[in-house]
């Protein structure tokens, strides 16, 4: 992380109007050239980047059980996670996950606003990195201006050339590793060698490169400001009680040059020096001093930057903050802010997001894994079989939910004298379904003409707590 320039420029950066014959229906974009800042906000935000990026780049690479730790195999319909193998059949856990997702951006949302997207979201994520390499390459803010006003020439081509190469390299290795979740990223490694991809793999890789590239490169802030919904949806999660950034005009006002070390009271203005820097780091080009806007993302750099900028003129820091529009009506302390986030949304919140997590630990916890599902065979209903005996077949699907290979044993239940044919131990592979077919048995006068319940039991040989019990249907002529 860079530390801020030297040189300021005063003041936001001028406003481009449309001419009287221009279609005004769409403002004509400005880019915008972040500022670097440092501090406590900005500390927080690359922490957030590299954990976010240390997972999702290195846990495709992680080993387990002979196997890649996380892999999403669409083809065979099976999702390994660490120890736990999921099949199309668990879409609960999927559900309950994103319902968790869902009131988790609720509740933070309503505790401190866009939390989310100031520091967790992806868009945030790469165009904090995107930025970071383009800082790097060429140069600060003032230099990057300076590159983009200056004639083509051979040193700008260059240099242009490197940044869009970085861009596009980190895109595609980015690509590479989400395909990776799908595809052993291993073979997957092997195809790039032998330049063998699949055509399915070859275009998510460039579809999502591409995209990254596109939109943390390019669009940065128009995806936040245009593309995003819940930039539109976020105020209906706001009350007078959420933590927001907010400039503190009371104290701020009004703002002008001054001075170091000069008391804005003996000059009858506010702490505010109208330097602009609050602008020039602001991510999506807003000025914090008009009040809260539905671009801001939350990122705090405004903080960090006015606080810089109030210690060189030794005032207090704070004058932007996160505060809350009650705390600022009233004159509230950090005392009264904080009793006031314990609030009864805040709690109903907090005790569903708690229930359902409970909910959702306690179903991996008790998932079983065994899962077999009984169908009858339709094509013959009952036969007579050698010692007058009445049989029904039915077809078995037996999934074995484990990374190792198990045996079972069956035994039916539910009508005097019934038998089951075979009731030697088979064995299903790991992380499969076998289908079984087997025949019931009973002597005719052990129920009634017609649909009789039985019961089907399968119980695996080295754990007798690892058992399924199958309610299905038995008939008998009349």
């Amino acid at each position: 992380m860079s530390q801020p320039e030297a040189q300021t420029p005063k003041g936001p950066e001028p406003q481009v109007k449309a001419g009287p014959d221009e279609d005004t229906l769409y403002a004509v974009r400005q880019k915008v050239y972040p500022r670097a800042v440092t501090g406590i906000f900005a500390t927080w935000r690359w922490t957030l980047v590299w954990a976010t990026q240390l997972i999702f780049y290195g846990l495709c690479w992680l080993p387990w059980n002979g196997r890649q730790a996380v892999l999403l195999d669409v083809v065979a319909r099976k999702f390994y996670i660490f120890g736990w193998v999921f099949w199309p059949q668990d879409v609960f856990f999927l559900a309950i996950l994103l319902i968790i997702s869902a009131y988790s951006l609720f509740f933070f949302t309503a505790v401190a606003g866009r939390l989310w997207c100031g520091y967790a979201c992806p868009q945030t994520v790469y165009t904090e990195i995107f930025t970071w390499i383009e800082e790097k390459i060429e140069g600060n803010r003032a230099q990057r201006m300076k590159l983009d006003q200056a004639p083509l020439s051979a040193r700008k081509v260059g240099t242009k050339a490197a940044k869009f190469g970085a861009w596009g390299l980190l895109s595609l290795w980015t690509g590479f590793t989400l395909v990776g979740y799908f595809t052993p990223i291993r073979e997957l490694v092997q195809e790039a060698t032998t330049f063998s991809f699949g055509p399915w793999e070859l275009f998510w890789i460039f579809f999502y490169g591409g995209f990254t590239y596109l939109f943390a490169g390019l669009m940065r802030e128009q995806v936040c400001k245009y593309m995003c919904p819940y930039a539109r949806f976020q105020g209906v999660m706001f009350d007078p009680d959420t933590l927001v950034i907010t400039y503190d005009p009371e104290r701020g006002e009004p703002r002008g040059a001054r001075k170091k070390g000069v008391d804005p009271k003996v000059i009858s203005k506010g702490d505010c020096v109208d330097c602009g820097i609050c602008v020039q780091v602001c991510p999506t080009g807003i000025d914090i001093r008009n009040g809260l806007q539905y671009e801001c993302i939350g990122c705090a750099a405004c903080i960090d930057a006015c606080d810089q900028v109030m210690d060189k003129m030794n005032y207090p820091r704070g004058l932007i903050r996160y505060t809350t529009e009650n705390a600022m009506k009233r004159h509230w302390g950090r005392k009264e802010i904080v009793g006031h986030l314990m609030r009864p949304r805040i709690m109903i919140y907090a005790a569903v997001l708690v229930a359902i997590c409970a909910a959702f630990v306690w179903g991996l916890a008790t998932r079983s894994t065994l899962r077999v599902d009984v169908i009858k065979d339709r094509s013959t209903l009952s036969r007579e079989v050698e010692g007058g005996l009445i049989a029904n077949v039915y077809n078995l699907q037996v999934m074995n939910m484990t990374e190792g290979a198990r045996q079972f044993t069956l035994s039916a239940s539910g009508l005097e004298g019934v038998q089951i044919t075979p009731n030697t131990p088979f064995e299903v592979d790991a992380a499969s379904f076998k289908s079984v077919t087997v025949e019931v048995a009973v002597p005719p006068e052990s129920g009634k003409p017609g649909s009789n319940t039985i019961y089907i039991e399968i119980k695996a040989v080295d754990d007798e707590n690892v058992r399924v019990r199958e309610k299905t249907a038995f008939l008998l002529p009349r």
